[in-house]
């Protein structure tokens, strides 16, 4: 939150080269600490890519240090606290507390955005000024920052090895499997076989395409919220590694709902026995879509994977048909 009233934010073009140099100060410290916040986060799954980060926050702390000899040569000892918040339109940073949310390609994509905003200051910090010394730190740092995407690149050649690469390869790839692909499956699983039975009990048992597509959306909505909430409250994901509990919840959920909307949707035609035959065709290609997505992503054979899923979809779905009928 600001420390000044939001009438007395500041226009960038009205600060003076003083100010200028503490906006500079504040904004690297900031810089360095998110920086080291990212090499936290990644420290355990990724370290490094987390030796990357310590290496660059490194670096925003010699910049800080040189503006800060720049400062004291110039203005004393007394840095004045000017800080983004307090400049109108000047560029903000996402807050540390949400790193524990970023995957690694978005902090790395996180990063380069924050060199692009930090070099844009710089250039336009150095035009303002009319002091040649500081005109030329300024453009100096304008430069490091512009080449911070090659420190980085060097930085990963020392640090990520090529078994590094694998090894984060292969977390990226778990991490993506435990978080979106297994709630994901898990949900679609259960949406597109335990809907079948009382979606085609209501089909059969009453032959009304509408009161049948009530009743598969009510079960699909409510199997989608049930299962939502059952994956998020399951675990925090910081044992297990499974991420995100509101991510994994929102996966689950909305994979269950789609599974069982797939065959409810098919009754919204009037013609009860042409909606039924859809809605066979899409129970197959729900089955398939299953089968594919556990050979693909669980290391299950497709033969053995549909077989599985097959058998268990046709038991629910002749229990549905016989309860109906009867």
């Amino acid at each position: 939150m600001s420390l000044w009233p939001g009438s007395m934010i500041r226009r960038f073009d009205d600060l003076s080269d003083q100010e200028i140099l503490a906006l500079a100060i504040s904004s690297e410290e900031d810089d360095s600490r998110i920086y080291r916040a990212y090499a936290d986060h990644l420290r355990q799954s990724y370290p490094a890519s987390a030796e990357v980060f310590v290496g660059m926050a490194e670096e925003e702390m010699e910049h800080r240090n040189r503006l800060i000899e720049t400062h004291r040569a110039r203005f004393g000892e007394s840095i004045p606290l000017i800080r983004r918040d307090h400049v109108k339109e000047f560029y903000d940073r996402r807050p540390t507390w949400l790193v524990k949310n970023l995957d690694l390609d978005t902090i790395r994509r996180e990063a380069i955005a924050m060199e692009a905003q930090a070099r844009r200051f710089y250039v336009l910090a150095a035009q303002r000024t009319k002091d040649a010394g500081t005109r030329r730190l300024l453009g100096e740092l304008a430069d490091a920052e512009g080449n911070h995407i090659s420190l980085a690149h060097r930085l990963s050649q020392t640090h990520l090895t090529a078994s590094a690469r694998d090894e984060e390869t292969e977390t990226r790839r778990r991490e993506f499997l435990l978080q979106y692909i297994q709630p994901g499956l898990v949900g679609l699983m259960d949406g597109s076989v335990s809907t079948l039975a009382p979606l085609f009990a209501a089909a059969f048992a009453t032959q009304d395409t509408w009161a049948t597509f009530l009743i598969g959306v009510a079960a699909s909505v409510g199997a989608g919220i049930s299962m939502g909430f059952a994956e998020a409250l399951s675990d925090d994901g910081k044992l297990t590694g499974r991420g995100s509990p509101t991510t994994r919840g929102i996966v689950s959920g909305v994979m269950t709902m789609l599974g069982g909307l797939g065959h409810a949707v098919p009754y919204l035609i009037g013609d009860f026995w042409l909606a039924t035959y859809l809605a066979f065709i899409v129970v197959g290609i729900e089955l398939a879509i299953i089968s594919w997505i556990r050979a693909r992503y669980m290391d299950t054979p497709l033969f053995k994977a549909a077989f599985q899923v097959v058998v268990g979809g046709v038991l629910v779905f002749l229990s549905g048909i016989l309860i109906g009928s009867g």
